[in-house]
This record gives structure tokens, sequence and C-alpha cells, in this order.
């Protein structure tokens, strides 16, 4: 038996893979990756390494074995099919056999552009009649924390959403789920609502980033249209644009507002606050 994590080498992926080294030998993890020299340092580790590719569905035969438990993370090739290719990985998994596929989703509350692949993928999973889990992850802090350099340079951060409030987590605390479900018993057919423990608004974030920089960072809530304005400005391509803009409208909506707290139920432990992220994000 083995686990198989797809993606392996994403932002993701990498920290599965990395606290599942924690929790069972190397031997009993595979690395599904599309260029096996990312995985060099897994690989180096005794981790088993398997190229593979969504849109190349040979790539897939033979890779996974009776008994496998199976982490697909979803595709983000948005322009690609991500159906399509989430049902590669589902249709090789059915043939042969695998004792759980878990599939990390999108809140079910959540009924922006976003959500239609993940819904679609779902239906995909159901129908194949394969043990599965629904992580249904919600927002991470790292969408936020990663690209700080305009918000700080402009003293602003601009979003289309309101007041509303949103439950993001840490990929980290995300990655620490899955490795419970793909480590541990009771999980088939199981759906998980997955979220922080404590909701924010960006108002909140924006107080925060001002605290520990010691600027006055302002939030500066605009509408939809000049959201995706300022993301194909920034060089993003329209349709990717529109669906980023619409989160926006969803956090508004009070849909990635979380509060099963199956996330932390799950790890064991609070999830990472919010705080603490923008820290290490300034830091880095």
């Amino acid at each position: 038996m083995s686990i198989v994590v797809t993606g392996a080498t994403g932002h993701l992926g990498r920290h599965v893979v990395e606290q599942l080294l924690e929790k069972v030998p190397a031997e009993q993890i595979t690395a599904v990756v599309r260029d096996e020299h990312k995985a060099a340092d897994f690989a180096a580790r005794g981790v088993r390494t398997a190229l593979a590719d969504y849109n190349a569905p040979e790539t897939f035969e033979g890779l996974f074995a009776a008994g496998d438990k199976v982490l697909l993370i979803s595709g983000n090739e948005f322009d690609k099919g991500r159906v399509g290719q989430h049902q590669v990985v589902i249709d090789a998994a059915k043939a042969a056999g695998v004792a759980l596929l878990a599939y990390t989703s999108a809140p079910g509350s959540l009924t922006a552009a976003l959500a239609d692949d993940h819904r679609a993928t779902e239906e995909v999973l159901l129908a194949s009649g394969l043990p599965y889990t629904l992580l249904r992850n919600g927002w991470y802090h790292e969408n936020y924390t990663e690209n700080l350099a305009p918000v700080l340079e402009h003293h602003a951060l601009v979003h289309a959403a309101g007041g509303g409030r949103l439950s993001s987590a840490s990929r980290a605390d995300y990655a620490a789920a899955a490795v419970a479900v793909l480590t541990g018993e009771g999980h088939e057919n199981a759906t998980y609502e997955l979220g922080g423990d404590e909701a924010w608004g960006f108002a909140e974030f924006a107080a925060e980033l001002s605290r520990q920089t010691g600027e006055e960072i302002v939030y500066d809530a605009v509408s939809v249209e000049a959201v995706t304005g300022i993301l194909t400005g920034a060089g993003l391509p329209g349709p990717l644009a529109a669906i980023l803009a619409g989160v926006d409208a969803s956090i508004e909506k009070g849909e990635l507002e979380i509060s099963s707290g199956d996330l932390s139920r799950l790890t064991g432990r609070p999830t990472t606050p919010l705080a603490e992220a923008i820290t290490a994000a300034l830091k880095g």
C-alpha cells in the first residue's frame, strides 16, 4: 500500500509530502510530478517519484495499485479543462481499485465561478463508486500574504469584498488535514468543510498590517469591476481575473466564512492565526 500525492511539488503538495514524512516511512509515499527534477529532494529521502501529467491520460496507467490511498490535488490550469484532467486520475484510481481517493475541493457554500470545476469533479468522483473524502478547503492565508509588496507600496489593500469575512488558514494547516485523512481511518465517503478557526475581514487585515509595519495601511473597498480591471492591468488573463474578482463578491456574501471546526478537529490543533502568517510573510 502506498500513499500517492498528485501535484506533489506544488505549493500544497510539498507541505503534504513533508508532513507525511513525519508520519510514515518514505518508501510508502509516492510523489506524482510533471518534472522529476523538482522532486529530487524527495527522491533523495527515499520517496518514490512518478512522472505523470493530468493532460496525458496514458501516464497514469499502472501508476496506482489496489489498496493505495490517493490525494488528488486539484489542478491550477484553469484554461485546460480541469474536470477532464481530474477525471483522468479518478478513472485510473478506479481501474486500480484504490482504497481511498481524497480530493481538494472548495467550500460547499461557495457559489463563485471558481467552485464550478470543483463541484463537477465531486460529481465525477461520487459517480465513480470509489471510496472518497472531499476536503473542501477554504481560502489560504498565502493568497494574500505572499504578495504584500504592492499593498505596502501603495499603503492600501484593495478588494471588492465589502465588509465580508472569511475563515482562511495556512497551506500547512490544510496539508495537515489531508495527512490526517491519508494516514488515519474512518474517513471513507466523508465531506469536510475546512477553514480557519477565526474569521476576519479586510479592514482587520489592514489594521494588523499597520500594527506590524508601523505604517498606515487602509482597506479600499471597491467594485468587482474595479478589481477585475486592476488584475487584468497587472497582466492576468481576463477570465482568470473575473474568477478571482468573483471570489471577492463571494466573500462579501459570507460564502468563505467556515464555522464547521472540521479543520482543527482533523489536525488536532488550532489553525494558524492570520497575524502569524503576516509576521512570517514580512520576515520573508
